[in-house]
């Protein structure tokens, strides 16, 4: 039987994750276009209230931040300072056009997907990534213990591995572990953590 997600308001998961640090797949990422010395338009997509949004404005980046509870877009904004360059759209994912971008995130996000509109989703995300851009974000695997809630989408390696077609794979890391939620739940995790660079079709890696 499936463990699905305690009811928890949005406001509550933002207080009490407030001050953690960006995730390190995006944080692999944008170590990366430094290393290339290449910045310029970002994607977040469901960034909550900006834990990675945060540090994508702080490189310099100009960024689109989309979620779909306005709550989370405002503390962000807050966060924001006078330089950056910021755009905020209140939206689900399913319904939101994507424009061209180089890094496209999402940070715990697209497994929040409904199975039957993950598809169109993930094309539209890996269309708008530009070549030679990235996406960095996690996915949900089979044996996490909320496989069963019918709103939530799970992946196999094989699965995960065909998504990433057309993508040179810089990180790929697949996490089982049993914690604690936020919600103060006992949960085991199945996690893949991903950062790919799409491919150039002129200059394909190797």
């Amino acid at each position: 039987m499936s463990q699905t997600p305690a009811p928890m308001s949005w406001d509550d998961y933002y207080a009490k994750t407030e001050g953690r640090p960006p995730r390190p797949t995006l944080l692999a990422a944008l170590d990366r276009f430094d290393k290339e010395g290449r910045s310029g338009y970002a994607i977040d997509l469901g960034c909550g209230s900006g834990r990675d949004s945060a540090e994508i404005l702080r490189r310099g980046w100009e960024l689109l931040a989309i979620d779909r509870e306005l709550s989370g877009l405002k503390l962000l904004q807050e966060k924001a300072g006078p330089g950056d360059k910021l755009q905020t759209c209140c939206n689900a994912i399913q319904k939101t056009c994507l424009p061209p971008a180089l890094l496209i995130n999402a940070s715990f996000s697209l497994p929040l997907v409904p199975p039957e509109e993950f598809g169109p989703v993930w094309r539209k995300v890996t269309a708008a990534i530009l070549p030679g851009g990235r996406f960095a974000g996690q996915l949900f695997g089979v044996k996490d213990s909320w496989n069963g809630e019918k709103n939530l989408t799970f992946h196999t390696a094989s699965e995960v591995e065909a998504l990433l077609r057309g993508f040179e794979v810089e990180m790929l890391e697949e996490e089982e572990e049993d914690s604690v939620t936020v919600r103060g739940e006992e949960k085991h995790w199945h996690i893949f953590h991903i950062v790919a660079r799409k491919l150039d079709v002129e200059h394909p890696a190797p």
